[in-house]
């Protein structure tokens, strides 16, 4: 979920029901009373996002500029047509990709279409396997190949870096592993930098800018027919890249390190040697 710079609307996507949802709240923002209540459920036209196959909508971020919410679609159906986003029997095998709902919270509707470039509102569709880094003014963007299916995303300025909770990634050729769930590391010019393998269930990520902290968390490994389905990113040794990060078959929160957070280290030490 995701505040308006004001704290007085808060959009929260439900990804985990089928078919997923977005829902606009009434908040409080620098109010003593209470002022939250529900203005506007909003649906992806089934065209776009069809119930039955565990399609969902992920993380909305509020953009101050254009006045909008952009929640991130990791799959859309037919984009690009006739690609596989889990139907029995896929005419393709190539997976398909995501978008991006534009919510005006001003004028919401209960159905979101396809984009509307006047309204500024509605499910873009980027039209590729990759990952794009858009600009929400212009509307200009970059690409970013070799990740895709990102739920979650999370800027760090303490290190000016992108980090993606890639659930979806595509797998390099010649993996090992079963899942291509990864975290991925893209510069602030838009160049991947590494990726992580992570459980198969993982797909948030957060950071911390003053400590330059990067938070992952895994899910618990399960049998392959277990419900809920745990992390099933099985290496060739018959352990899960989650036993490996966690140490258990239990879920965890996997920290990395940022190189910013060694240099901050490093200056704070030089400043403190410098006082003494």
């Amino acid at each position: 979920m995701d505040l308006t710079t004001d704290g007085t609307l808060l959009l929260a996507a439900n990804n985990a029901d089928d078919p997923s949802f977005v829902t606009l709240f009434s908040a409080n923002g620098d109010q003593t009373l209470s002022n939250v209540f529900v203005i506007k459920k909003t649906t992806i036209d089934h065209a776009i996002l069809p119930p039955g196959f565990g399609l969902g909508i992920e993380q909305p971020a509020w953009d101050p500029k254009t006045k909008r919410f952009y929640t991130s679609i990791p799959i859309i159906a037919d984009n690009p047509p006739g690609c596989n986003y889990g139907q029995p029997n896929p005419p393709n095998p190539i997976p398909c990709s995501g978008g991006l709902l534009v919510t005006d919270p001003l004028a919401p509707n209960g159905v979101e279409g396809a984009y509307d470039p006047v309204k500024n509102t509605g499910v873009n569709l980027p039209g590729s396997t990759t990952t794009l880094v858009i600009n929400a003014t212009t509307h200009n963007y970059a690409q970013v190949a070799g990740i895709t299916g990102s739920d979650e995303v999370w800027f760090n300025k303490g290190d000016k870096r992108y980090y993606t909770g890639s659930s979806n990634a595509i797998k390099p050729a010649g993996s090992t592993l079963g899942r291509g769930s990864v975290l991925g590391v893209i510069d602030g010019t838009s160049v991947l930098i590494e990726t992580m393998p992570q459980s198969s269930g993982s797909h948030s990520v957060a950071a911390d800018s003053e400590r330059n902290l990067i938070f992952v968390p895994q899910v618990y490994t399960s049998a392959p027919t277990a419900i809920p389905l745990g992390d099933q990113n099985f290496t060739p040794g018959g352990l899960t890249v989650g036993q490996l990060i966690c140490g258990t078959t239990n879920g965890c929160i996997a920290v990395y390190t940022s190189p910013r957070a060694k240099e901050k280290e490093k200056e704070e030490a030089d400043g403190s040697d410098a006082r003494q």
